[in-house]
């Protein structure tokens, strides 16, 4: 018995997509807002939030346009060939005029670094705008979430909001 070889390939299309959508493979890691979907599947995950102002250390004042961000130790290289940087931002956030940030994001149990037997996440602290508001030394800080303020509510692997206040003194650079 000879078989078309225009039905083969169509049979093996319909196996193959049969066999695909049994094993239910999704095509993205992203909802439709364009968020990472939580960790699940036997994961503990919450969100982890630091708050607070950003100035100067000289004058107290208070230093808009900061990049403040959760610092990726583990994140994989994307693809081959590429040189790892030393960090990753996960996720970040800007000062505004009064110096002030509210930066979460969600993490597993994995994700943490321990620190003196304590749960702590790293945080980059970078002047990104020039000369516009000064120059600032960048601070790399590790952040202690074992004290921090517990809200939210508990539901299935999600573990609620976890919640730190940091105020951050940057040192100008003399511009000569």
């Amino acid at each position: 018995m000879k078989i078309d070889r225009r039905t083969f390939i169509k049979k093996m299309n319909c196996g193959l997509a049969g066999i695909i959508g049994l094993l239910g493979f999704a095509g993205c890691n992203k909802n439709e807002n364009g968020k990472d979907y939580p960790v699940e599947y036997g994961s503990p995950h919450a969100d982890y939030t630091v708050k607070g102002a950003v100035v100067n250390k000289t004058n107290g004042k208070p230093i808009k346009g900061i990049r403040v961000g959760y610092i990726c130790a583990f994140c994989p290289v994307p693809e081959y060939g590429v040189i790892p940087t030393p960090y990753q931002l996960k996720s970040h956030v800007l000062t505004d005029a009064k110096g002030e940030f509210k930066l979460t994001g969600s993490f597993g149990i994995g994700e943490f670094q321990i620190i003196d037997n304590k749960p702590t996440l790293p945080v980059s602290v970078e002047d990104i705008d020039g000369e516009e508001n000064g120059l600032f030394q960048s601070e790399y800080l590790q952040v202690d979430f074992s004290k921090a303020e517990r809200s939210g509510k508990p539901k299935s692997w999600y573990e609620g909001e976890y919640t730190v206040n940091l105020n951050v003194e940057l040192t100008e650079i003399d511009n000569q």
